[in-house]
């Protein structure tokens, strides 16, 4: 079998491309390749789209707005369409949502600040590719770094979000119980990370990349990425 192969986008003002591109390559043993948003098409072996953190475009108009009109996007869009894993991590979350490939959006955080710090995430189900080497309830020590992570959307949405299993992460205290101490940004319901309803595509804010060493102070990172590596879907 050909060895695992990670497309890691690149847009002007992503800061966190070469952070995913060292956990999946350096420390997980991945194929990685560094895709620039002018280019037209993924790799051709491509089994992971990753959507990295940063500041896309300097964000000079909304979050993700103007990063969801790059070239490479289509590509993607395809890539998801067709069964294809994609992870959005922090910014990579909000162009996701600007793309339409997951459903609600992001508000300033609700202390109006940036906020970097390190959050719990328990894990509210293992039935994704994302989440099959974690236990269900297990909390995940994560980093968060982000201005505008405040995740929103209408009552229906969020409560089929509930519904259907779609809400993969949520901000917990260490005893795992979804507190406002604990939410980084008032996000609703306190969601962390969620899924779309084929289940190929996570938006989550926590930047798993950052928690993939033990240098760095937590390597729960490895099990979003190690579980993603074990389902290999093959995209059409």
């Amino acid at each position: 079998m050909s060895a695992f192969h990670a497309a890691v986008l690149v847009f002007p003002g992503s800061n966190c491309d070469h952070d995913a591109d060292h956990a999946l390559g350096s420390v997980l043993g991945a194929q990685t390749t560094l895709v620039w948003h002018k280019d037209g098409a993924l790799p051709p072996d491509t089994d992971l789209v990753v959507v990295p953190g940063g500041f896309s475009s300097g964000e000079y108009l909304r979050t993700g707005a103007l990063a969801r009109f790059s070239p490479i996007m289509q590509d993607v869009v395809r890539f998801a369409n067709s069964g294809g894993s994609v992870i959005g991590i922090c910014n990579g979350f909000q162009i996701l949502l600007e793309a339409g490939l997951l459903p609600g959006a992001m508000l300033r955080n609700e202390s109006l600040k940036f906020v970097c710090r390190w959050t719990h995430l328990r894990v509210e189900t293992t039935d994704t590719r994302f989440t099959s080497a974690c236990r269900a309830g297990e909390l995940l020590k994560i980093p968060v770094a982000h201005g505008e992570g405040n995740y929103t959307a209408d009552e229906r949405t969020l409560d089929e979000l509930e519904a259907n299993g779609q809400i993969v992460f949520r901000y917990a205290d260490e005893n795992g119980e979804p507190t406002a101490g604990a939410n980084p940004n008032g996000s609703a319901r306190h969601i962390a990370g969620i899924v779309n309803r084929a289940g190929n595509v996570l938006g989550l804010m926590p930047h798993p990349e950052r928690a993939c060493e033990a240098i760095l102070g937590s390597t729960d990172g490895l099990k979003i990425f190690r579980s993603i590596m074990a389902a290999r879907p093959v995209a059409a």
